[in-house]
């Protein structure tokens, strides 16, 4: 399902005057247990925070014929209902990267040097 969304979005199957003027990452897509629906996680690439908002609500108001697409494309028992959400997962790791580099963070670290392992001879390695 990611892949035929990515195809999708990036051949331009869909025209919309937002989509049009973005580029759009499809990182994920979680499917139900039952098939019926399908949350793809998505991130415009090189667009403003304020895009977000503009994208996720174009592709939303075009889930019934990416629904459509979908179901031709991909063999499932049902045709997912697709929902869009903004993909959090690249502004997470860029946080948890940024902590990780902070000063203190790096001092703890460097406090904490592997121990030692003696061999089975009593000399450490």
């Amino acid at each position: 399902m990611r892949h035929v969304l990515a195809d999708v979005l990036a051949r331009g199957d869909i025209r919309d005057d937002v989509l049009d003027k973005h580029i759009i990452s499809v990182s994920e897509v979680r499917v139900s247990p039952d098939l019926r629906h399908a949350t793809a996680f998505i991130m415009p690439v090189g667009g403003a925070p304020e895009d977000e908002e503009a994208v996720l609500k174009a592709l939303n108001s075009h889930a019934k014929r990416l629904k459509t697409e979908l179901a031709r494309r991909v063999n499932t028992k049902y045709a997912a209902n697709v929902h869009f959400k903004m993909d959090e997962s690249y502004a997470e790791a860029a946080r948890i990267d940024a902590l990780l580099r902070t000063p203190k963070v790096a001092r703890d670290l460097e406090d904490r040097a592997p121990p030692r392992i003696a061999d089975t001879h009593g000399d450490t390695q």
